[in-house]
């Protein structure tokens, strides 16, 4: 499978060392708006094609794939020159500005027959089979909450200060939070409160109650300005579990009812994460398949409805790129 990435910023370069370490895809092309960027990145990384425009890069036939790299802002857009290019799409999180826009990407999909997913990499992991099959062994007994933090001192990114970028916490970080809660305690949501600080038009740290039927309730933390532990835990009625960094799963243990270890676990040695995401798309293209078990359309819609109601809770809509 040839990979193309569209962009040459920070989260492409994760990207490009994910793919150098992999033996069943190939790094094929990178694209960037300077031609001189573009062939810097693709010789430091190897890859094969470096072109420096979007449009040139998707008019080459090789490519399988393309990973969109950009800013949250310009997912939409483009993600439906790829779609049109006729290419198959892996787009970073979080996957558009709006659900509205994910809903116009997945039906251009599928009007086209092209895969496309969102690259949140904890749906992809394999610490997230670790954390359900511990939850269904009913070892801690009925899950009744969690609580979640993700925080990172970024505030100097512009990305992250700039509205029109679709700049704050909740797109950058607070996704993670949020799809954690969601891949634990599931889908039927019943009520969402939050609070959120802003400085400079943006969003900079919430807090975010989540209640789900059956009386389960998930409290979230995101922040942009601050380091936090990264820590997730989830409670049951006969122990519970903690997740060391919900970003990226380092350690998870388990605890008995007495607060005694009883299990912990540690996920398989990786090259990044990322490729785990990869692996999904070309397991999905192989069997001719549109979207990614891992992360289907109707869950990213979902995702995006959350998010949307918060920012409009909250008075906070990012202008959007057509």
């Amino acid at each position: 499978m040839k990979i193309a990435i569209l962009g040459a910023g920070r989260i492409a370069v994760h990207m490009a060392e994910t793919l150098a370490g992999m033996d069943d895809v190939e790094a094929y092309a990178v694209g960037a708006r300077e031609l001189e960027r573009a062939e810097a990145f693709a010789e430091k990384y190897g890859f094969t094609k470096a072109y420096g425009s979007y449009e040139e890069m998707l008019a080459d036939k090789e490519i399988d794939l393309v990973y969109i790299a950009t800013p949250h802002s310009h997912h939409y857009k483009h993600a439906k020159m790829c779609l049109e290019a006729g290419k198959n799409v892996l787009c970073e999180k979080s996957f558009t500005v709006n659900a509205n826009q994910a809903r116009a990407l997945f039906k251009l999909a599928e009007e086209k027959n092209l895969l496309i997913t969102e690259a949140i990499w904890t749906r992809y992991m394999p610490s997230r089979k670790i954390i359900q099959d511990i939850v269904e062994s009913g070892v801690i007994g009925e899950v009744t909450s969690l609580t979640a933090n993700l925080s990172y001192a970024v505030t100097e990114k512009e990305r992250i200060r700039k509205p029109e970028l679709a700049g704050g916490a909740l797109l950058d970080v607070g996704v993670y939070p949020i799809n954690f809660a969601s891949m634990v305690l599931g889908e039927n949501l019943k009520d969402v409160q939050s609070s959120a600080i802003f400085e400079g038009g943006v969003d900079i740290l919430e807090t975010i109650i989540m209640n789900f039927e059956g009386n389960k309730m998930a409290t979230l933390q995101s922040g942009v300005r601050e380091i936090s532990d990264r820590m997730g835990s989830i409670f049951g009625t006969k122990g519970y579990i903690q997740v060391q960094n919900i970003n990226n799963p380092e350690k998870i243990t388990v605890f008995n009812q007495n607060h005694e270890e009883t299990a912990s676990y540690f996920p398989p040695k990786q090259i990044t994460g990322y490729e785990y995401e990869v692996r999904a798309c070309k397991k999905a293209l192989e069997e001719g398949k549109i979207e990614c078990p891992e992360m289907p359309h109707a869950e990213t819609v979902r995702i995006m409805e959350i998010m949307d109601g918060l920012r409009k809770s909250w008075g906070y809509e990012i202008p959007e790129v057509y």
